[in-house]
């Protein structure tokens, strides 16, 4: 038997029809598999990967292993894992899958060892996790590694800060910086999923609430705007004062979190940052509010002090822990504080996670080609695999442009035209 952890194998006919429900939005990614299956791009290379077992990571798993891979995958986060796919991906696929949805942070860790015991040539990772572990108990498992990819934004963070001081000892490219990533993504897929979660766990009505946003990146532009779409009053939170400023310009209403803490009736945190929502926010929070997090890890909730204040805590619903204060107010905390779009819903659409995904996979294959070249340093996804994969997804959505005339591509080389 192929060595594996999931919850349940018998999970897997339910799991393989959903991942094929997936793929019939993924276009892109089909169409990437075709190649690496007649080219074989990855042959001899083992890939770790740490991200979240969805459907949509089953498509890229199998795209990978079409490729010549030998692929080895772990949760990137202990409430993300879809239990039924990750047993279709060890009985269909012969993928060994090391995750299970609820897993505590010890087994979590363990999952990791487990699938860096591979040796790896190649990581891929949504939130650095995989990688930070290389670099502190798993260093004995690095020498054959010749690059990897990161998916998420707190990763890539975490990478440039490693690489900034020195210790990053092996070259990554941020997908997540690719504009076919977060522009769509981000902003689409946060922007759905993220209601997607809230509405699956509360089933509350988000028209006339007030909504309130913590951070205004791509994923928070997404958040706001379906928010605004559902009738909602969002206000929105902001350290940066170009973010602040845009979102202004968007026609948001901006505030300090601690004002917006008095009014507000649903918060989502995506910053990447650390205790957003704050022992003082909790103190003059409404009674019913309801608090999310959107961003990679639970550490944007300051939790810990949720529970300080709280004289009594009960589950009320799937994923709605409530907390009573001892002024009788109640507080509801989405998730644990997870991702609430992929610990109370499905993640993102099939059709935006096709872009993501296949730029992991063609950067799988320019670290192959190019490893020799690269520097122990995060890159940008390069250009030519951007563009390319915007045109795979025009052309699946049967859309036609327009292309520069020998004349316009001239101009816009040139400096000796003028008016």
């Amino acid at each position: 038997m192929l060595k594996h952890d999931v919850k349940d194998l018998k999970l897997a006919r339910q799991g393989r029809l959903r991942i094929e429900w997936a793929e019939m939005e993924m276009p892109v990614l089909r169409k990437i598999r075709e190649q690496f299956e007649k080219e074989k791009p990855l042959k001899g290379i083992t890939i770790a990967a740490c991200l979240h077992v969805t459907t949509e990571t089953a498509s890229l798993m199998e795209t990978l292993k079409a490729g010549g891979a030998k692929v080895v995958l772990c949760a990137s986060n202990p409430l993300s894992t879809q239990d039924d796919v990750a047993a279709a991906l060890v009985k269909y696929a012969k993928i060994p899958v090391f995750a299970v949805k609820g897993e505590d942070n010890r087994k979590y860790y363990s999952h990791i060892r487990s699938v860096l015991s591979v040796k790896p040539h190649i990581t891929m990772d949504d939130g650095a996790d995989l990688v930070s572990t290389l670099h502190t108990s798993e260093k004995d498992k690095t020498g054959n590694l010749i690059g990897g990819t990161e998916e998420t934004t707190t990763g890539v963070i975490r990478l440039r800060a490693m690489a900034e001081k020195g210790i990053l000892n092996y070259p990554i490219i941020a997908v997540n910086d690719a504009y076919t990533k977060y522009l769509f993504d981000n902003r689409y897929g946060t922007g759905q999923s993220t209601i997607d979660g809230i509405l699956r766990s509360t089933n509350r009505l988000i028209a006339g609430s007030v909504f309130v946003v913590s951070g205004y990146g791509w994923c928070g532009r997404g958040v706001a705007m379906r928010a605004r779409g559902l009738g909602a009053r969002v206000v929105v939170t902001e350290v940066d004062p170009l973010k602040a400023l845009e979102a202004i310009m968007d026609g948001y209403e901006l505030m300090p979190i601690k004002e917006a803490s008095r009014i507000g009736d649903v918060f989502v945190t995506v910053t990447g940052d650390i205790n957003v929502i704050s022992r003082d926010c909790f103190r003059v929070m409404k009674d019913g509010a309801i608090v999310c997090n959107s961003g990679h890890f639970n550490v944007e909730i300051d939790i810990e002090a949720l529970k300080s204040l709280a004289k009594a805590s009960r589950k009320v619903r799937d994923f709605v822990q409530e907390f009573t204060l001892k002024n009788n107010r109640r507080i509801y905390l989405l998730g644990d504080g997870r991702l609430v779009n992929l610990a109370a819903a499905e993640g993102h659409p099939s059709a935006v996670m096709d872009m993501s995904f296949a730029n992991q996979a063609l950067c799988a294959g320019y670290i192959v080609k190019n490893h020799k070249k690269l520097q122990q340093q995060v890159y940008r996804v390069p250009e030519e695999i951007d563009r390319k994969i915007a045109l795979l997804k025009l052309k699946a959505m049967g859309v036609v442009i327009d292309k520069l005339t020998r004349e316009q591509n001239r101009y816009l080389h040139s400096w000796e035209m003028g008016t």
